[in-house]
């Protein structure tokens, strides 16, 4: 299986600094290795901090559907992912 990059951009309900505490926490970390994810970079916007950038890679096909399932979009959201501004892209190398 060819292994996906797929890139994530969204907007926060919070400030990035409290999103990022989250999403770089010891949970998150485990959670990410559970299900085959690995998260390359984060970073927010210079024109919108509270806009966010999260590129993971992992098998194709992998992280949309880690993403739509409905208990992942629960948990992200509670961490002030505003899931309904995710915008999803994904590419591979072959």
């Amino acid at each position: 299986m060819n292994i996906e990059t797929t890139v994530f951009t969204f907007k926060l309900s919070n400030k990035f600094e409290e999103w990022v505490k989250i999403f770089d926490s010891p949970e998150i970390d485990a959670f990410h290795k559970k299900v085959g994810l690995n998260p390359i970079y984060r970073g927010k916007s210079l024109i919108d901090p509270k806009e966010v950038i999260v590129i993971h890679q992992a098998e194709e096909g992998l992280a949309k559907h880690v993403f739509s399932d409905p208990e992942t979009i629960k948990n992200i959201e509670a961490g002030g992912h505003i899931y309904s501004t995710t915008k999803i892209t994904s590419w591979v190398s072959d």
